[in-house]
């Protein structure tokens, strides 16, 4: 088992990564546990298929569970999802110092994150990912928000969880496109800044995918102790430096927000045609080697991952996408800045970025073959 702490002035806690964890639950949970009845937000099929070793370690204890189940998908990340959640855990009488179990992946633990933040000023919460990508990426960090009709995770706060539990025995039933989906996080943090990792995981990466327990720990435990040291010294996102790891993000939620957030294109799917279309962008603006895009996109790719705008089937323009990339959290005084790539390893943030070049650059994109 692999342990990572994850730095914070007076509220640091740790990510714990190995096979067969929920198992120990009690034991690594400790006195976060209080009283016989415990608070679970649970994805539903997640549940289902991975949440009897959970249950039995807290049943083995004593200890009863309080479930709310959530439905698959982006749609349950909304208003109403989160007015339902929070009547349910008032109605149980959460306290502050109580710890609510999310269960699931991203949608789940953003939106019982978030919940968590804002019942009586702030509860506690355990976050125990069950995707690829809630593992090395949402569970960590602090960002809990909700959708909104103005574009996504609009509505949110920063709300760091108390321990994270990343069991990668959960993993087993993922459907290998959500493996993919979350595999394109892995190598998001290997393009940014660790040329290193990206060249192990070129070579080692479908290792990654097939689930091979050594290659998975490797990738998991490296890509959450690049996280936690970028948050650590940007916990909310002010100095820049953590705004790193939104690298793919501004063109992928664009690319999400024209496609309904819908299972036409899943977040991890956005974000690896988003690093491509980074790599792209900065080898056009002469600031990284055409021939290190290449491999960010061979990387994608080879992956399983799309890599071209053309294979989504838009009906739009370059124009259309820039529009919703002004809805963009990240906009200062009008202005959008970009994460771009200087090369494999090396990312940074530009604030000089025209959005007219942008559509441009992706009016060529759409038409590309």
């Amino acid at each position: 088992m692999a342990v990572i702490p994850v730095e914070l002035s007076g509220r640091s806690y740790e990510v714990h990564v190995g096979t067969g964890l929920l198992s120990d639950f009690i034991a690594l949970a400790g006195d976060r546990l209080r009283g016989e009845r415990v608070p679970i937000v649970a994805d539903t099929v997640a549940w289902a298929n991975a949440g009897e070793p959970l249950e039995r370690a807290l049943n083995d204890a004593g200890m009863t569970i309080e479930l709310f189940e959530v439905t698959p998908g982006e749609s349950s990340k909304g208003w109403s999802m989160l007015e339902a959640l929070v009547d349910w855990m008032l109605a149980l009488g959460i306290e502050r110092r109580d710890h609510v179990i999310a269960f699931g992946g991203g949608v789940v633990g953003d939106l019982t994150g978030f919940a968590c933040s804002i019942v009586k000023r702030g509860c506690n919460f355990i976050q125990v990912p069950t995707t690829l990508l809630a593992q090395v990426d949402s569970s960590v960090g602090g960002k809990t928000a909700i959708n909104t009709s103005a574009g996504k995770n609009l509505v949110g706060a920063f709300h760091q969880p108390s321990l994270v539990i990343a069991d990668l025995a959960t993993l087993g039933t993922l459907p290998d496109r959500e493996m993919r989906a979350g595999y394109a996080e892995v190598l998001k943090y290997g393009v940014l800044g660790d040329r290193e990792f990206f060249d192990w995981l070129a070579a080692d990466g479908p290792k990654v995918l097939a689930r091979e327990p050594d290659a998975l720990s490797h990738a998991v435990a490296t890509s959450v102790a690049a996280k936690a040291r970028i948050v650590a010294e940007d916990e909310r996102e002010t100095s820049g430096v953590r705004a790193l790891l939104n690298l793919g993000h501004t063109f992928g939620h664009a690319l999400e927000a024209e496609t309904g957030f819908s299972d036409r294109l899943l977040h991890g799917e956005g974000v690896a045609l988003g690093m491509v279309l980074a790599a792209r962008f900065s080898a056009r603006r002469g600031f990284m080697p055409e021939d290190e895009a290449q491999q960010v996109g061979e990387a994608v790719s080879s992956a399983g991952l799309p890599s071209e705008i053309s294979a989504l089937g838009l009906d739009c323009s370059g124009q259309t996408l820039t529009a919703h990339m002004m809805h963009d959290k990240k906009m200062e005084g009008g202005t959008l800045p970009f994460l771009l790539l200087r090369g494999i390893g090396a990312a940074y943030l530009d604030r000089d970025v025209v959005l007219d070049d942008v559509a441009a650059f992706l009016d060529e994109q759409l038409q590309a073959h």
